[in-house]
């Protein structure tokens, strides 16, 4: 078996005079992982570059994948992805896959960003302030989640609705209210976090709900999960799609 042109193009796009010590050691795992990560995997997708990349990061965040992470970043940087994207992509982590995760990303992106010669601290993108988190919050919540928080404030028990106003104030509040990335791009990104993530499949049937509210249908969110497998593996990519095809049946299973 050798390495495909089509897997070595899209390699290269990625890592242009990339050596690998990997092709020296193991000459046979690199073939098969390349052949169908970028070759096979590609064959049913039609993702742009630049998102794959994001949505690949944020996905090695979640499993704790720091090493592939820095050679994927440095990939991203390579095919237009900014810094500001990316530090959004580590922010928009933390109310999902937790601080004591995300901690060693943040280092880990400041080191690529400043061995590439990347000024920081980058510019500000927060939107809110402690006066109005909670208000822009909760702006926010109800158009990409709809009205599961104000349902949260409403039936729980009283000494339990502090996590809705959370949800609120910081989760949405605070990290998705925040500029450098979109809408549907950070409902996009969480899916992808909490799906490589695993252990978390209400709160992914949410954000499969949720993708679909801000314009992500079904055949984005089955693209997503095509080019992760590589990286999550089988059980965490069928289980997505079961999650999917539960919250989005096919026509014919309506």
């Amino acid at each position: 078996m050798l390495i495909s042109q089509t897997a070595q193009k899209n390699h290269d796009e990625l890592f242009p005079n990339h050596e690998s010590a990997l092709a020296k050691t193991d000459p046979e795992f690199i073939e098969i992982f390349d052949n169908f990560t970028f070759d096979e995997v590609f064959q049913y997708s039609n993702l742009d570059v630049r998102l794959r990349m994001k949505v690949t990061l944020a996905s090695l965040i979640a499993m704790q994948c720091v090493n592939e992470y820095k050679a994927m970043m440095n990939a991203a940087l390579n095919v237009g992805v900014s810094a500001v994207e990316i530090k959004e992509i580590v922010y928009q982590a933390v109310p999902y896959a937790g601080l004591g995760k995300v901690f060693d990303f943040l280092h880990a992106t400041n080191e690529v960003l400043t061995e590439r010669g990347i000024s920081l601290p980058l510019e500000k993108q927060g939107t809110t302030t402690n006066e109005n988190r909670y208000e822009k919050g909760m702006e926010v919540v109800r158009e990409v989640a709809g009205d599961t928080v104000d349902q949260m404030l409403t039936t729980m028990p009283e000494n339990q609705k502090h996590f809705a106003t959370f949800l609120a104030d910081n989760c949405f509040g605070d990290y998705f209210t925040r500029n450098g990335l979109t809408s549907k791009e950070r409902e996009l990104l969480i899916f992808t976090m909490l799906a490589s993530m695993g252990g978390a499949d209400a709160q992914l049937k949410g954000h499969i709900r949720n993708n679909q509210r801000v314009g992500n249908e079904k055949p984005l969110l089955i693209e997503t999960i095509t080019v992760l497998l590589p990286f999550i593996g089988y059980p965490r990519t069928l289980t997505a799609l079961n999650c999917i095809n539960e919250i989005l049946p096919e026509e014919n299973e309506k």
